[in-house]
């Protein structure tokens, strides 16, 4: 579409919250001006801009259409052209703390993922003759399946039938038990089978926008506020007619202008019941213009146009309607003729004081650093003459970061991320007092990060990658009592949680349950799933080239390693020492074709001869005492392989395991692959004759205790897609969604809300799409014996916490608790002491 028109001072203000634009743009198209800092995001996508009117000729070679900020009768007639055309259409709109967004994908929308999540898989155990057959589930775990999911089988014994016919639908009875179709005449079940969950297209119509009006399908998004996106539908027509009738959008906080409003709802809804509370405050509204809220919907849009293009994950059908009046504030609002008058106009000149003021710590600058970094510049927090905003992260920029982190450019790699960050956002709003650091945040930089600088702060925005960091700034936030703003993002999914003093529970409080631990032997001699042959790839991969060389290192440096080692339990100080040993003396290469005899001994012990052995022990034909076969249900037989220098996947795990060993100690490595081949006929004896482990005698060299294990190929297990290291997704546009939300509870921090009502901590996964809102946890009370107040458990007196040598730290200073001032000791939990809220039974103990 078209650029909108130029930016000139008498009727727009003068900058308004736009991070591509800049001081000397005033005056220009703001397309040409966006244009080139645009260009630079992403060198690959072709990106142009235009000054034709908009029309049917113009729209018609696109995929998708996107308006913005536009009239409804443009959108009228650009929604009917592209339904009829097959052009997909998102419109999406922002009013102050209002938001709106459309989606038409035509009358066949194929989406051919629904959720974006890996398929379900399970073991079969037992499947019954009959219509319709009974499908029976290994009760390791739940199957997860739901009724109308199509499956497919494979690898089923003796009940063949099912290995070859195409997806079936199933009706789930029970969480280890489905039906499928008629197995009447089908042979009899004997054992095994995997059972995998098939992603079926679905087809999803979506009426024109001209229909849409008139008969609306809503995302609820606030079920406390479910009322709402009615009301808000016609009322934004009804913005729209009051826009057409007298070229301008209501004044701010004119009683008139949302009088004729509410008058101009009722003729678009006759005898609807209305909420004119809210419909006035659209009015008031008209005019604002907020960075999170465009983050919010802007991110939600870029993610339906995704889906448009690509087909995957379910589209928002159709309307959407947002609202967080909660941030307002009780006061008359005017705007200042400056760069935040959008947001003046919203909020007053007297919270923009207050944003400008404020000294935040935002700790990390990744994807949700660079967003939260962008949005404080864009609502002018710390760019007034006593505000600061301190960032810190200690990692450089790779060019993977260029994807999702987009404060940064290719000319920024192997740069500190903080450094550039700060840079980028000072360029966007020069106002912005921003400093950056290099140091991590933890209890080895206790005296860089100091009390002196968290009692300055107002507050702290984690964006962090890791939840032990996160444990650690949530405690020290409780230490301070400062308010934490928390986010999070997976893939599609993301959330927001507000910590605030005295009302809210801290991060720390509540934790999602453990991941599933992996069994031991599962993982050494049964492994079953792509998740155990993983797992047993990192744990490999620490027990060969991480492991061994930190403890080669603390025994040559640490003198008394030697007499650590012999207090472990059991038998690890023989098998650390011994270790050690291998590493010094008996498996020490003296060059490369030693790491290469290293790496080829080491592929046949794991994939051959401890398959063999195991093999040996539990012959494939054993039965147990039951009489059933040993190898059978969760237990999957494996098979031993052999060596081929011409397989590159065996020659890849040699070259690799090579270069590992070689540069553990500093020998030069190689990526001749032909010379290792070469080698391998005759020139290296690495394959010895395996015999069984009770032959003892032949097999003694080998102290270290079998670990049988086999690779996915030796399980007949499908190529993983999973990735091996623990890499977490992130896509931009959850990211930028997350953030507006994490924003418009800084509007309420800032303003220093008491209600806890008026916070809402945010769930969303733009895949099925859902997004939705949740009040804080209060903060656990208790009453202390002597003292007639509710003192809050943790904020109120910072929690009680017995330190590393017994004894505990306090502050002799008035605290104030419950709105009073109470002359008593402040009690803190030192860093890294008692960090959660399992406080709760404190104040019983206390004299």
């Amino acid at each position: 579409p078209p650029p909108p028109p130029p930016l000139f001072y008498s009727d727009t203000p003068p900058l308004p919250p736009k991070f591509y634009l800049r001081e000397e743009d005033v005056g220009q198209n703001r397309a040409e001006a966006t244009l080139p800092r645009l260009a630079e995001l992403n060198a690959y996508v072709a990106v142009t801009s235009t000054r034709q009117p908009l029309s049917q000729e113009l729209l018609a070679p696109f995929q998708v259409v996107v308006l913005t900020n536009s009239s409804l009768e443009e959108q009228l007639w650009v929604g009917d052209f592209c339904h009829s055309h097959g052009i997909k259409l998102v419109v999406a709109d922002t009013r102050g703390l209002f938001g709106q967004l459309f989606c038409d994908f035509g009358d066949d929308m194929v989406v051919t993922d629904t959720n974006g999540e890996q398929p379900l898989s399970a073991m079969v155990s037992m499947v019954t003759k009959g219509c319709p057959g009974e499908v029976t589930c290994l009760d390791e775990a739940r199957h997860g399946f739901e009724t109308g999911d199509f499956v497919t089988f494979t690898e089923v014994e003796g009940m063949e039938e099912l290995n070859s016919c195409g997806p079936v639908e199933i009706r789930v009875l029970g969480p280890y038990t489905f039906s499928i179709g008629d197995t009447s005449g089908f042979g009899d079940y004997v054992r095994g089978g995997i059972v995998t969950q098939v992603k079926m297209p679905k087809h999803i119509r979506f009426k024109r926008l001209r229909e849409a009006l008139a008969e609306p399908e809503m995302m609820i998004t606030d079920f406390g506020k479910a009322e709402r996106p009615p009301i808000m539908h016609w009322g934004w027509q009804a913005l729209h007619r009051f826009i057409r009738q007298h070229g301008r959008p209501p004044r701010p906080r004119h009683q008139g202008d949302a009088a004729e409003v509410v008058a101009l709802t009722r003729e678009v809804a006759p005898g609807a019941e209305l909420d004119e509370e809210l419909l006035r405050e659209l009015a008031f509204q008209a005019t604002g213009d907020l960075a999170p809220v465009n983050a919010f919907i802007g991110g939600l849009a870029a993610q339906e146009v995704m889906k448009a293009v690509s087909g995957k994950f379910t589209p928002i059908t159709q309307w959407l309607y947002f609202d967080a009046l909660e941030c307002l504030p009780e006061e008359n609002k005017e705007t200042r003729n400056s760069r935040y008058d959008g947001q003046i106009a919203v909020f007053g000149a007297e919270l923009q004081a207050k944003l400008g003021a404020q000294k935040y710590f935002v700790v990390g600058a990744g994807a949700i650093g660079c967003e939260l970094l962008k949005n404080f510049a864009m609502v002018g927090l710390g760019c007034g003459p006593e505000g600061c905003i301190t960032v810190t992260d200690m990692d450089t920029i790779e060019k993977s970061n260029l994807n999702r982190q987009f404060l940064f450019r290719p000319w920024d790699v192997t740069k500190l991320k903080s450094e550039r960050a700060a840079a980028a956002v000072r360029e966007m709003n020069p106002a912005l007092r921003v400093s950056s650091r290099p140091d991590r945040v933890g209890p080895d930089t206790e005296r860089v990060y100091d009390d002196d600088f968290f009692e300055a702060l107002d507050g702290v925005a984690n964006a962090l990658d890791n939840v032990d960091a996160r444990l650690y700034m949530d405690r020290r936030c409780v230490y301070y009592r400062k308010p934490l703003l928390e986010s999070g993002t997976l893939g599609t999914k993301g959330n927001v949680q507000v910590v605030i003093p005295f009302l809210s529970e801290s991060y720390s409080s509540s934790q999602d349950p453990p991941e599933k631990a992996i069994p031991i032997c599962t993982l050494k001699n049964f492994p079953n799933a792509i998740e155990h042959t993983l797992q047993w790839a990192r744990d490999e991969f620490e027990g060969l080239f991480k492991q061994p060389a930190e403890n080669v290192n603390q025994y040559l440096t640490d003198p008394k390693f030697v007499e650590r080692t012999l207090r472990l339990a059991g038998t690890q100080p023989l098998e650390v020492l011994e270790a050690v040993q291998r590493s010094l003396v008996s498996e020490r290469p003296r060059a490369w074709p030693d790491c290469v005899a290293w790496a080829c001994r080491h592929w046949h012990r794991q994939y051959s001869n401890n398959i063999r052995q195991l093999l040996h022990n539990f012959p494939p034909g054993q039965k147990t005492n039951s009489g059933t076969l040993f190898w059978s249900g969760p237990k999957r037989c494996p098979h031993p392989l052999v060596f081929d220098p011409d397989n590159p996947l065996h020659l890849d795990y040699v070259m690799a395991a090579a270069n590992l060993f070689a540069q553990s100690y500093g020998i030069g490595g190689s990526r001749d692959r032909g010379a290792v081949a070469e080698w391998w006929p005759g020139g290296i004896k690495v394959a010895p004759r395996w015999l069984p482990r009770d032959a003892m005698g032949v097999w003694h060299q080998d102290a270290v205790p079998p670990r049988p294990r086999s690779p996915y190929r030796c399980f007949h297990m499908g190529q993983s897609k999973l990735i091996a290291g623990k890499i977490i997704p992130a896509i931009a546009t959850t990211t930028g969604a997350v953030v507006g939300l994490a924003c418009l509870e800084l509007y309420k921090l800032v303003q220093g809300h008491r209600r806890l009502a008026s916070y809402k901590n945010a769930f969303l996964n733009l895949a099925l799409p859902f997004v939705g809102f949740s009040e804080p946890l209060a903060c656990p009370r208790n009453k202390v014996r002597g003292l007639p107040h509710i003192l809050e458990v943790v904020w109120g007196l910072g929690g009680v916490g017995v330190l590393p040598h017994g004894s505990l730290t306090h502050r002799t200073q008035p605290c104030s608790v419950g709105g009073d001032s109470v002359g008593a000791p402040r009690v803190k939990v030192a860093a890294g002491c008692c960090p959660k809220w399992d406080l709760l039974g404190w104040g019983r103990d206390l004299g």
